[in-house]
C-alpha cells in the first residue's frame, strides 16, 4: 500500500470531504490531465483513475468526467462506483451512461471505446464486495446514504 494511504482512506470517509472533495478534486484533475496530455491524474495517486466521456443523457453532448475506477483483467474493463463521495443524489455521470452507455475513457493516455452496463442482482453484490476491499471508504459512503450506490462495468468495444 502507498504511503499514506489509509490516511487518505480516513480523510475520505469523513462528511467534510464529501462536502469539499466534488468542487475540488475533478477540477484539478481535468486541469493536470490536459497539462500532461492525458498521462496523469493526481487523484490517482491514491486510486486508479481514468477521464470518462459520455454523453449528457438531457443534452447529448460530451461530458468530460475524472473518475477513480477499479481496472480489471488488467486494463480490460473497469468498474466505475457511483458514489458521489457519500452525498444524497446520484452523480450525473451515471445517468449519462444509463441513457447512452456507448462512451470513451482516457486511460493512462490511450483513449478507448468502451459499453457501460449497470450491474444489478449478484453481479453487483459480488463486485461490490470487491470494491470494499480495494476502497474500503465506500462502505462509509453507502452508509450515509439511502440510495444504492451504482456500479458500472465499462468494457471495450
Amino acid at each position: 500500500m502507498a504511503p499514506g494511504v489509509k490516511l487518505m482512506q480516513k480523510v475520505s470517509s469523513t462528511p467534510l470531504f464529501a462536502k469539499i472533495a466534488p468542487h475540488v478534486i475533478p477540477a484539478l484533475d481535468k486541469a493536470v490531465h490536459r497539462l500532461t496530455r492525458g498521462k496523469v491524474l493526481l487523484s490517482a495517486r491514491m486510486l486508479p483513475g481514468l477521464i470518462l466521456t459520455a454523453k449528457g443523457a438531457r443534452t447529448g453532448a460530451p461530458r468530460t468526467t475524472p473518475l477513480a475506477c477499479m481496472p480489471q483483467d488488467g486494463g480490460a474493463g473497469w468498474l466505475l462506483i457511483g458514489s458521489n463521495f457519500g452525498r444524497p443524489g446520484h452523480p450525473a455521470w451515471t445517468g449519462n451512461l444509463l441513457k447512452h452507455p456507448d462512451a470513451e475513457v482516457s486511460w493512462k493516455g490511450e483513449d478507448i471505446a468502451v459499453r457501460a452496463r449497470l450491474l444489478e442482482g449478484e453481479e453487483r453484490a459480488e463486485a461490490w464486495r470487491a470494491v470494499l476491499t480495494f476502497w474500503p471508504p465506500y462502505a462509509t459512503y453507502q452508509a450515509r446514504i439511502e440510495r444504492e450506490i451504482r456500479l458500472f462495468r465499462l468494457e471495450r468495444r
